[in-house]
């Protein structure tokens, strides 16, 4: 097959845009080596003004592609896998990031083995800071990842994982930042009972900012560093003690689980 574009993603949703950008911004890819398709008008503009071509037809994008994107949701995997399949999988790359969705899950609907990369992002992608697990499927060849790699990779950090352990990723970094957001939901809440009124969400924001970039450069440990900010018997520890006292340390933990735990049944 005589590749036009390099990269075609089948869905222009807020995720493709993020990689779109990194892609660009970095110079993993130019506009001119990208297609994209989707239903919204709106999503199909946002990729208009970045430059790339946008076409109406899933299956353009799909037989005019070296690597295809399916930045879907789940549910539209059935009725494009007739295109997938249609369009000889074996000369093409797949990178999926459909939540839920198992590599022998997508090669079974589209009807036979496929060269797959499996990608779990996360949405601080869409400031450059996003997190993803990689797992290369198993009729993948050697290097087919390299392209998956480098555009997540523009976009934050990217590791390759065993397939079996996506469901702990999409559990820790996957869902990860609305657990930050809880904790600043409470944080900011507080804020205002304590009467810091329109101050209380930059001091949250800013302060979960900076203690996240000290927990990227510093040596120590989470744990280590949340014991350099607590002085014995002061207010830190006050705040601390309550929580222990509520097990909330052990309920993040569990909570966790239950995250990996449903993706796992979701994927079944």
């Amino acid at each position: 097959m005589a590749d036009r574009y390099t990269l075609g993603f089948v869905g222009a949703g807020n995720m493709a845009e993020a990689i779109a950008r990194g892609a660009i911004d970095k110079g993993v890819l130019s506009v001119k080596q990208m297609i994209a398709s989707d239903p919204s008008d709106p999503r199909k503009q946002v990729f208009e003004r970045l430059g790339i071509k946008v076409v109406p037809s899933n299956a353009e994008v799909i037989a005019s592609s070296g690597q295809v994107m399916l930045a879907i949701k789940p549910q539209v995997l059935p009725e494009l896998a007739g295109d997938l399949s249609g369009h000889g999988c074996e000369d093409q790359v797949l990178i999926s990031i459909m939540a839920g969705i198992g590599i022998q899950k997508m090669e079974q609907a589209i009807g036979g083995p496929a060269r797959i990369i499996r990608v779990m992002p996360n949405t601080p992608m869409m400031v450059g800071l996003g997190m993803s697990g990689l797992a290369v499927g198993e009729h993948a060849r050697a290097g087919d990842e390299s392209l998956a790699m480098e555009l997540f990779g523009a976009a934050g950090e990217v590791v390759r994982v065993e397939e079996n352990l996506m469901d702990a990723v999409t559990a820790v970094s996957g869902s990860g930042p609305a657990y930050v957001y809880y904790l600043a939901e409470a944080m900011q809440r507080a804020a205002g009972e304590l009467g810091l009124g329109e101050h209380g969400r930059l001091f949250v924001s800013q302060t979960i900012l900076g203690a996240a970039k000290m927990l990227v450069d510093s040596p120590d440990a989470a744990g280590e560093l949340r014991k350099k900010v607590t002085s014995p018997g002061g207010t830190t520890a006050a705040a601390l003690g309550h929580m222990e006292s509520r097990a909330v340390l052990d309920a993040i933990v569990d909570a966790v689980k239950a995250a990996e735990a449903r993706g796992r049944e979701l994927g079944k």
